[in-house]
């Protein structure tokens, strides 16, 4: 699928705190829980639970939101398919950033293991 300007422009006015309950609710029908979600949110951006709270109370925007996030070194590592859109393929930063967010989301909510979302990549060990 073929990511428009117009969804571009649709994606970076989206507020997060509109966006932040249906992930709690997707999450939480699963079995999983705030703090794990919150988890996956600090992996991916660098706010821990009182900045997601302050972002949330202010409502700012996926633009601002991610604007002043740490991006997670590993986070070219979400890959696969989101809301019909290949991630990786996806030019425009933001809308890759908010689709790694909507991947990690679906991941947890699928009963993946935390590791395995949160790209823990362990360093080969060369034996001599």
């Amino acid at each position: 699928m073929k990511v428009t300007k117009e969804h571009n422009e649709r994606i970076a006015k989206l507020t997060f705190a509109s966006v932040y309950p249906h992930y709690l609710t997707k999450v939480e029908k699963k079995g999983r829980t705030q703090e794990e979600l919150q988890q996956v949110i600090e992996w991916l951006t660098g706010y821990n639970k009182n900045i997601i709270k302050t972002l949330i109370d202010k409502k700012v925007t996926f633009e601002t939101f991610f604007q002043d996030a740490k991006l997670n070194s590993n986070a070219h590592l979400i890959t696969g398919v989101i809301c019909g859109y290949r991630i990786e393929e996806i030019q425009h930063p933001l809308t890759q950033q908010v689709r790694y967010l909507d991947k990690l989301v679906d991941e947890l909510a699928k009963g993946r293991k935390m590791e395995k979302i949160l790209r823990d990549v362990k360093p080969n060990i060369i034996k001599k």
